[in-house]
């Protein structure tokens, strides 16, 4: 399962899903489904969060792994 932190991210960026949103090219309902971890965005929509939140690749987004 893919796990990320794009809520806690854009919060720290002081963002509404919104603006996130309209910053990336995608609805605030995509959005909030990607932090619910309900959709796993593409690589390119990945790369765009990565570029506005200001973190990498990884620290968005990592696989968790089943015990």
């Amino acid at each position: 399962m893919i796990k990320n932190s794009v809520r806690q991210s854009r919060i720290e960026k002081q963002l509404t899903q919104e603006e996130l949103a309209e910053r990336t090219g995608v609805t605030r309902q995509t959005i909030g489904l990607i932090e619910k971890e309900k959709y796993n965005p593409t690589i390119a929509l990945g790369l765009k969060l990565c570029k506005v939140l200001n973190k990498s690749l990884d620290q968005l987004f990592w696989l968790e792994e089943n015990q």
